[in-house]
Parts: structure tokens; C-alpha cells; sequence
């Protein structure tokens, strides 16, 4: 019930602000890109706000407890991939006059496919993105209440979708800027908490964990997805109506929904495909997929995939496009950076903790709940009931921020780039896509929201990046280089994930590159688009297009639109 208390008023708060910007609303303009007159503060913010989703607040902390220190890579290929956006995209996007990424690519190629292409990889990305931040919102409340994890996913989908109708951009700015700083100070502040009430003997352990072998007290655990332990010693376990039994050494698998107690003292069984928290490579500061033995390879691989990436994402680079000129948009980006910095300096102090307080959560898979789940270790009086409270509200924003972003450029893809039309089917859009959305959610809850993300990024580095950067700093690109490359790097990295996903296992190096493709689909997209683009010609207007992407805003002509 605390959990719902502290939803409610920030429930009621994002309908609100969606209420306010239905006054504004009267283009589509207004609706994707708020008449572009929003200032670089709050654009900062929102744009924090946006960008701050499931994976950093949770996602990042849960994969420190599955997979080690190496996680703590992930915030850095966030935060870092704003530097590279901040030099190469920022300004000259807002400088093209365009609404969306696919609106650009036409505008700046003359290519009506290349824009239908580009909606499509929109939905893709943002597709990708959006499922998990729908699915950590049933997680998180199924954790902290009774309630079933598909109440989350639809409430979240339900108030996204209706706050961003009524108000479209203009509401979506202000929801995220008010729930960035809302999420900043319920990370930060119960961080500081934690680490309070933990102790030194907690402190001590986060900072040199062992590996976790032993049941230290009675230990229960809800696997909310099925999974496949490996008993090494036998292990006396109660179901939830009281039955004991002793697992024997083997293969015991367990299905979803069940609710296991295993006993003090007993050994910790493994989990199938997965290594205890702890262990001698949960030290190393490197990513690893546990057995593939390439950690360089899939550091480097989740690197490529989230700093490239972000230049690609379609609902960040939407946020440039409210922006006055190309000087905000670049004030904009800035900003942007020293806030993240700021955030990210956090998410390895809860994975650290939730080593110590909670490795039990790594047998269920729910490694993405550790943050919401760490209160009630540290203090079962009112101060763990407040900070869980806390905490879920953060994650709650963190949802519907970054839902919001993703929902708005879907829209813009269906209704303004592939069937255009006026408000009326842009706010229809927003609707359809959030009711397409919950149900690939409701059956995504055994995939690390981390993951599911960083896939995002992945199609994005593969298709938009090499596009933006082309399109922007190189007046020999062509229609169809542009159309080819983007074609290449959809189909390459599209197809690895599936594979990843619904395909064999694959051992060694080639695993890696099939699980997070982008060091070899980003230069493939890049060589494609380059080699078919000096075999044709490049449009008559190129030079000039460029050129106009370049210049200062007091001394250039009119926008490719």
C-alpha cells in the first residue's frame, strides 16, 4: 500500500501536466516538436529526463549483481555517447528544420523511400526500447506489492499514452524535466541512505565482496520467470503452503510464479547460464557473457553499441528539434552531459550493495528489482518502508519519462512519416502504439531490461548514426548509399538479435558479435553507404545542403525545409 501512495501523486501529477498542454496544442508542430521554443535548461533536463530510463535507474545496478564491475561500462557508453552527439549532431539537426530523423533524411537526400525507411528503424529502435521500460514497471511493482506484474505494465502504458495525447511535446518537456529531478534526488538521496544505515561491516563487504555460496538465514525466493538450478549439495526448501523437501544434487527446474524458502546454511544451487555474485570474474572490470571467454570483445561490443547508438536515437534527437537555433541545441547537449555525469556517479553504489544484501535475486532472474529491493534489507522498520516507497517512485518516472519520449517519435514515424496526417492521427498514433506495446511487455519479463536497450542502441549505431554523420559531414552521400546502408545495418543487426533471441546457441568470439553486433554491423552500414554512394552521383543541392547544416545561425540561409 506505501508503494501505491507514492505512485498515486506522481500518476496524478503527469496527467496533469498532460492536461496542460492541451491549450498549446494546435499543429504538428506543437505536438512533436513544442513550436521549437523551449530553452536550453529545461531542454537539458528534459532531455536527462528522457534519456534516464529503466536501464540506468534499475537496469544497470541488476546487471552489477548478475554479471560484475563490468556493468559500471554501461553508464559510461550512456554518458559518453552525449559527447559524441554533442560534437557531431546536436546543432546541425536543429539547424535542418526537420521534426523527425526520417523528415531529415529526406530533406537532406530528396529520397520520399529513405524517409519510409527511416520510419521503419524508428519503430524498430523504439520498439526495443520501449517493451522494457513497460516490463521493469510491472517487475518493480510486483516486487514492492501483491499486485500481478501485468497491473504495472498497464498502468504505465495507460498514463504514458494519456498524458502524451492530450499534450504531446509540450507536456512531454515538462513531465520530463519535472520527473528528472525527481528521479535525481530519489537516487541520490536514498543512496546516501543506504549506505548509512548498512554499516561498516556492509561497506565493507560491498567494497571487496565474496563470492556468494552460502544461505546466510532463511531465504526466499519468488521466481517471477522459470529457470533451471544446478544443486551441487543438497538443499532443504519449503514451498509457499509449507512443504519441505531436500532438492538432490542435479537439475531442478522451476517454474514461474513459484515461491521458494531455502534454508540457512545451505550451499547456493546455480542457475544455468549464469555464476553466482561474487565470484572471481564478478572482480573484473570488464564485460563478460558468463563462459564466452572474450571480456575485451564484449566490453568493446557494448561500448560501440551505446556510444554510437545514441546519436542514433530517434526520441533524443527529436528533443534537439525543440530548440530555438542550432546554439541552444548545442547549450542543450552540454547541459545535458554534466547532468547525466552527475546521475551515473550512483548506480555502482547500489550494485555493490545489492551484492551483499541481496545476491539471492540473481536465482530468479529479477536482478533488475535489486534497487527497489534494498531497503527492506538494510531496515524493516519505517525508514526501508519510506526509502522502498522512494525508490519506486523514482523508477516509476524513470518508466514514464522515457515512455513518453519513445511513444511521441512513434507517432511522429506512423502519423507524420509514413501515413501524414493532422493531430487527430498523431494522437491516435500515441494511443495505438502504447496498446501494441503492452503485450510484447507482459511476456519480455525474463529479458534484463539492460539488454533489451542496448539492442536499441544497437540498430540506432547501425542505421542512424552512419546516416547523421554522412548526412551531416559529407556532401559525396547519395539517395541510394543512404538507402543501402541504412538497409544493411536494419537487416544485419535486426537479424543478429533475432538469432540472439529465438536462434541456436553460438559458442566463442562469433556468440559475442551475434549478442551485441555493433562492432561489426556499424562498419558494415558505414562501408555501404560509402561504396554505393561514390559509385552514383550526389544531388545538385549537396554542397549547399552541408553548408547549411554548418553555419552559424546568424549567417546561414533557410533550413533544408
Amino acid at each position: 500500500m506505501v508503494a501505491f501512495a507514492a505512485l498515486v501523486p506522481l500518476l496524478l501529477a503527469t496527467l496533469a501536466i498532460g492536461l496542460r498542454g492541451v491549450a498549446a496544442m494546435r499543429t504538428t508542430s506543437d505536438f512533436l516538436v513544442a513550436s521549437r521554443r523551449v530553452s536550453p535548461l529545461l531542454n537539458s533536463a528534459a532531455v536527462s529526463g528522457e534519456y534516464l530510463s529503466a536501464a540506468s535507474f534499475l537496469g544497470v545496478a541488476g546487471l552489477m549483481l548478475k554479471d560484475g564491475a563490468g556493468a559500471l561500462w554501461y553508464p559510461v557508453g550512456f554518458a559518453a555517447g552525449y559527447l559524441a552527439m554533442l560534437v557531431l549532431v546536436a546543432a546541425p539537426m536543429r539547424r535542418s528544420g526537420a521534426l523527425t530523423v526520417p523528415d531529415f533524411a529526406e530533406a537532406r537526400l530528396g529520397s520520399p523511400w529513405l524517409r519510409r525507411l527511416g520510419a521503419v528503424v524508428v519503430l524498430v529502435v523504439a520498439g526495443l526500447y520501449l517493451v522494457p521500460q513497460l516490463r521493469t514497471a510491472g517487475l518493480v511493482l510486483s516486487a514492492v506489492s501483491p499486485t500481478p506484474y501485468w497491473v504495472g505494465v498497464v498502468i504505465a502504458g495507460a498514463v504514458v499514452a494519456t498524458a502524451l495525447a492530450l499534450g504531446g511535446m509540450r507536456a512531454a518537456t515538462y513531465v520530463q524535466a519535472f520527473q528528472f529531478c525527481l528521479k535525481l534526488v530519489l537516487f541520490i538521496v536514498p543512496a546516501l541512505w543506504l549506505l548509512a544505515l548498512a554499516g561498516p561491516d556492509v561497506r565493507a563487504q560491498a567494497v571487496e565482496p565474496g563470492e556468494y555460496t552460502r544461505f546466510e538465514r532463511d531465504t526466499s525466493v519468488s521466481f517471477r520467470t522459470g529457470a533451471v538450478l544446478r544443486v551441487e549439495e543438497p538443499v532443504v526448501i519449503t514451498e509457499r503452503d509449507g512443504t519441505r523437501w531436500k532438492a538432490a544434487v542435479g537439475e531442478h527446474r522451476v517454474g514461474a510464479g513459484r515461491t521458494l524458502v531455502f534454508e540457512e546454511g545451505g550451499r547456493v544451487p546455480s542457475v544455468l547460464g549464469s555464476a553466482p555474485p561474487g565470484g572471481p570474474d564478478w572482480h573484473r572490470p570488464l564485460l563478460a557473457t558468463v563462459g564466452d571467454g572474450y571480456p575485451l570483445l564484449s566490453t568493446l561490443s557494448v561500448l560501440t553499441a551505446t556510444v554510437l547508438g545514441t546519436m542514433g536515437l530517434p526520441h533524443v534527437i527529436m528533443r534537439f528539434h525543440t530548440s530555438p537555433d542550432g546554439r541552444s541545441a548545442r547549450r542543450t547537449a552540454a547541459i545535458t552531459v554534466a547532468l547525466l555525469g552527475v546521475f551515473y556517479l550512483f548506480p555502482g553504489v547500489y550494485g555493490a550493495l545489492a551484492r551483499v544484501l541481496v545476491p539471492h535475486l540473481y536465482l530468479s532472474g529479477a536482478t533488475d528489482t535489486a534497487v527497489v529491493a534494498l531497503p527492506a534489507q538494510v531496515d524493516q522498520g519505517w525508514q526501508g518502508t519510506v526509502l522502498t516507497a522512494l525508490l519506486t517512485a523514482g523508477a516509476f518516472a524513470a518508466f514514464l519519462a522515457t515512455s513518453m519520449g519513445l511513444l511521441l517519435v512513434v507517432a511522429g514515424a506512423v502519423a507524420h512519416d509514413l501515413l501524414p496526417g493532422g493531430l487527430r492521427r498523431l494522437r491516435a498514433a500515441v494511443l495505438g502504439a502504447a496498446a501494441v506495446a503492452v503485450p510484447p511487455a507482459l511476456f519480455a519479463a525474463g529479458i534484463d531490461a539492460g539488454i533489451l536497450v542496448t539492442w536499441g542502441f544497437t540498430v540506432a549505431a547501425s542505421t542512424f548514426c552512419p546516416l547523421l554523420v554522412l548526412g551531416i559531414g559529407w556532401r559525396r552521400l547519395t539517395p541510394a548509399g543512404a538507402l543501402a546502408g541504412v538497409a544493411a545495418g536494419l537487416a544485419a543487426s535486426s537479424g543478429a538479435i533475432a538469432v540472439a533471441l529465438f536462434g541456436p546457441d553460438v559458442p566463442g568470439w562469433a556468440g559475442v558479435l551475434v549478442a551485441q553486433p555493433a562492432p561489426w554491423t556499424v562498419p558494415l552500414a558505414f562501408a555501404v553507404m560509402v561504396a554505393v554512394s561514390l559509385a552514383g552521383r550526389p544531388p545538385a543541392w549537396a554542397r549547399t545542403a552541408v553548408l547549411r547544416l554548418h553555419l552559424d545561425d546568424d549567417h546561414r540561409g533557410p533550413s533544408l525545409r
